[in-house]
């Protein structure tokens, strides 16, 4: 196990500013989404615009995964992702979602998810979730991963490989016809081979004109989530493994989520669409 200290709230940078010609989300500026009411199957315009989303948010990932070493600060990442969407005509997502002041999440160590950039150095032996969103087309298009900084230990960097297994998984078996806890069930019975806990009030979501459709996809087997997968669903599948419990606390801020335990976790992320057979990836580079 990792024997880094804990991480603590940094000091935020003043909000960074998106040229007045991109299009931004109706929730901007809001203090809560307007709720979505249309249909969870797309039509095929719309899955070709969120294929545009997807691409300029995996690559706006990738660039800033390109500066992720000891000593990089993770507001440097939120520059380099809020740069490159603005420079592809994109809004980042998730500046000004419910008052999220940045462009997107840095969850580091035992931050399950929502960390918000700021003045946090990076350290040799940590690991890191880069979580970004564009919105480009009147669609969103959202993606995660978990990075290694510098030399990792064991414990962790495995963590991060079975996360990563388990997203993979997961997307395999996504068929029309089955239910959406069909998902949950394949990530949860991977991550009991290695006793990792599941998180389960974080989960995947419905994702199209909408961030949040509010269409659920628990990461657990969910006796609930029996919502039958449908040829042109949008959604996300984003499964957040722990090396201890799932269960959570949250930071002053309303928005880091860190590990009770304060042990270590990990996250991966697609926007994915239901085809005939299975599913394409919107969030490929």
């Amino acid at each position: 196990m990792s024997g880094q200290s804990l991480l603590v709230p940094g000091e935020l940078s003043p909000t960074r500013s998106v040229p007045g010609n991109i299009r931004r989300p109706e929730y901007v500026g809001k203090p809560a989404p307007t709720p979505y009411k249309g249909p969870e199957v797309q039509t095929p315009e719309t899955v070709e615009a969120m294929r545009v989303a997807g691409r300029i948010a995996a690559r706006a990932m990738a660039e800033a995964a390109k500066l992720i070493a000891p000593g990089v600060t993770t507001d440097e990442l939120d520059k380099v992702a809020h740069d490159y969407m603005c420079d592809h005509g994109a809004y980042p997502s998730t500046l000004g979602y419910r008052g999220f002041p940045k462009s997107l999440c840095t969850s580091v160590n035992e931050v399950i998810c929502h960390g918000i950039p700021d003045s946090t150095v990076l350290r040799d032996g940590d690991i890191i979730n880069l979580d970004v969103t564009a919105y480009i087309g009147g669609v969103h298009g959202d993606n995660n991963a978990t990075y290694l900084v510098g030399e990792v230990d064991e414990e962790s960097r495995l963590l991060v490989e079975r996360t990563r297994e388990s997203l993979n998984r997961a997307i395999k078996a996504v068929k029309p016809g089955r239910q959406i806890n069909i998902i949950g069930r394949v990530i949860e019975s991977y991550a009991k081979r290695f006793g990792y806990g599941v998180v389960r009030d974080f989960t995947g979501h419905g994702i199209n004109s909408s961030f949040h459709s509010g269409l659920i996809i628990p990461h657990y087997d969910s006796p609930h989530a029996t919502t039958v997968i449908q040829p042109g669903m949008t959604f996300t599948i984003e499964p957040m493994l722990t090396l201890g419990t799932h269960e959570y606390d949250m930071w002053d801020d309303g928005w880091t989520v860190v590990t009770k335990d304060r042990r270590r976790t990990a996250q991966f992320e697609h926007t994915l669409v239901v085809t005939e057979t299975g599913t394409e990836i919107l969030t490929l580079p």
